[in-house]
């Protein structure tokens, strides 16, 4: 197999792979069944992946590597604090609303600790683009200095995951990310109260 076909293999199993995952979860699909669709040998399958779960750790590896590069790099490049937050909180709701069936098969069929570690350094990344974020409006005077930048973040990343869990378990009550925003920017607190 030359180096152009080895790609292109390659980018049809996974292409085929998120198809039959979704369509009949990662329980239901078969590597049998992939190798099928993707017109290629049981034999040609296992030379790309060694077996189902290796090949689903690369497609949730894939999908983090997405969701960062459209959803968190853009968000770095933001000037305004407030923007950023904005933008990142829209984004992240939007993404979860468009990928619900990708993250429904994910945490029903492997539970929260499938693939932990690619997870856990996801939201170091996660954690610490939302805190320098809050550094830069804490430096620019347009967010108080009243609180640890650290925990800021750690409640927003958490608000966030919060959100992408509720498209799971209950996508009737959606938060309205603008309304979030509003609340962590102004909070609850009633200023004009005597």
């Amino acid at each position: 197999m030359n180096k152009c076909s080895a790609y292109e293999s390659r980018q049809k199993i996974i292409n085929v792979a998120e198809k039959i995952f979704s369509q009949y979860g990662y329980n239901g699909a078969t590597m049998r069944m992939i190798a099928k669709e993707a017109n290629i040998s049981i034999g040609g399958l296992y030379l790309h992946f060694k077996n189902k779960e290796e090949l689903s750790l690369f497609l949730l590896k894939k999908r983090i590597e997405e969701f960062f590069e459209k959803i968190l790099k853009p968000v770095e490049s933001i000037e305004s604090p407030v923007d950023a937050l904005k933008a990142l909180i829209k984004n992240i709701a939007e993404y979860a609303k468009e990928n619900r069936e990708f993250i429904i098969m994910h945490t029903k069929e492997h539970g929260f600790t499938f693939g932990l570690s690619i997870k856990k350094e996801f939201f170091k990344k996660e954690l610490g683009i939302i805190k320098n974020i809050i550094q830069k409006g804490i430096a620019s005077g347009e967010f108080s200095n009243s609180y640890d930048p650290e925990e800021v973040a750690k409640i927003i990343l958490n608000i966030t995951r919060g959100f992408v869990m509720s498209v799971v378990v209950d996508s009737e009550n959606l938060f309205n990310p603008e309304e979030c925003l509003n609340i962590l920017l102004y909070g609850l607190f009633n200023k004009n109260r005597s």
